[in-house]
């Protein structure tokens, strides 16, 4: 049985509704109107324990609903869910005990208090043993480079400094089960980095079950080798990454720098994406026009300074998965 195990999850919402104007606040005093959001709509999939998994998908897609109801803050409308064999939202007390969560806009940190207090406080919480909190603690200090931060408030650091603390205190308790809720959300590139390396190194090394939800694809590209696609509710992709980008967009790109100014090129099979100076770039599908013969045909017939071949960028995958299932965008 897989350690995360979700079947037919469905929720839905009740949200206020209220017609344009001042003449529409006042009827809205007087009789609130109402509509269902469909949150989810059957979600199902399974996560194996050491597994990495991005679930991604546009606004309102339901990713953070499902995160909730797997932390056991929220409790579905109907389905099945069970981590680690506990219903979260039944057996919260003690699925909190073995889980750790990071809400990217969200802190579970005190905001007056030094990041150590915070520490300290946490442990108590989780009633951690003294001896394996200082160890623990001591570790994820130093992984996240936190020494120089323990006795400022939270209130002072920056954002990044910030989750690389909210990163250490959801582990404090050593779960083997990380929710990961856009961590990397107004990072700048230094912490993001930190920040992907650290939890590939927890997945990696420790053997900790990890499922992120993120709108940066990079982050899905360095981190997951399995994603779900979510939209208007339902899951529309579960393949390793790999597989759900060559299903998309198969595509790939050659960049051409000639010695003098780029020709016109006509190649059956191959289209031109951009051409400017003595650069130009092509899109052509390996599968119908392999790439040794495409890149012998342009060396033959015209002098050639540099020349690479790259994979669509992965936010052009995503939006392509996205506008191929009207799924909304980023």
């Amino acid at each position: 049985m897989p350690q995360i195990l979700v079947q037919d999850l469905a929720k839905t919402f009740r949200v206020a509704e209220r017609e344009r104007g001042a003449l529409g606040a006042v009827r809205g005093l007087l009789r609130r109107r109402q509509r269902t959001v469909e949150a989810l709509k059957g979600v199902s999939f399974g996560l194996e324990q050491g597994e990495l998994l991005g679930f991604i998908g546009p606004n309102g897609a339901g990713k953070s609903t499902t995160i909730k109801i797997l932390s056991g803050i929220l409790t579905p409308d109907g389905g099945r869910v069970e981590v680690d064999g506990l219903v979260p939202w039944k057996d919260r007390q003690r699925h909190v005990g073995r889980i750790g969560v990071v809400f990217g806009q969200r802190t579970q940190l005190w905001w007056d208090l030094p990041v150590i207090d915070g520490f300290d406080l946490l442990a108590a919480i989780y009633r951690v043993e003294p001896a394996a909190y200082r160890e623990r603690r001591d570790e994820l200090v130093a992984l996240l480079r936190l020494e120089h931060l323990l006795h400022q408030p939270v209130r002072q650091l920056s954002l990044g400094q910030r989750m690389r603390a909210e990163i250490a205190s959801a582990l404090l308790h050593a779960p083997s089960i990380l929710f990961l809720d856009e961590p990397t959300i107004g990072l700048d590139a230094p912490a993001k980095l930190a920040v992907r390396g650290f939890v590939k190194r927890l997945n990696r090394e420790h053997g900790v079950t990890v499922l992120l939800t993120t709108h940066d694809m990079h982050d899905i590209e360095a981190l997951a080798e399995r994603v779900i696609v979510i939209g208007h509710g339902r899951v529309l992709a579960d393949s390793p990454f790999e597989e759900l980008r060559a299903n998309v967009l198969a595509e790939r790109r050659l960049f051409v720098d000639f010695e003098g100014e780029a020709p016109e090129l006509v190649i059956p099979g191959v289209a031109v994406r951009a051409r400017a100076g003595r650069s130009v770039e092509l899109a052509f599908d390996p599968a119908t026009v392999p790439a040794p013969a495409l890149i012998a045909r342009i060396a033959a017939e015209h002098p050639v300074q540099d020349i690479h071949i790259e994979e669509p960028a992965i936010e052009e995958v995503i939006a392509r998965f996205y506008e191929q299932h009207g799924a909304g965008e980023l």
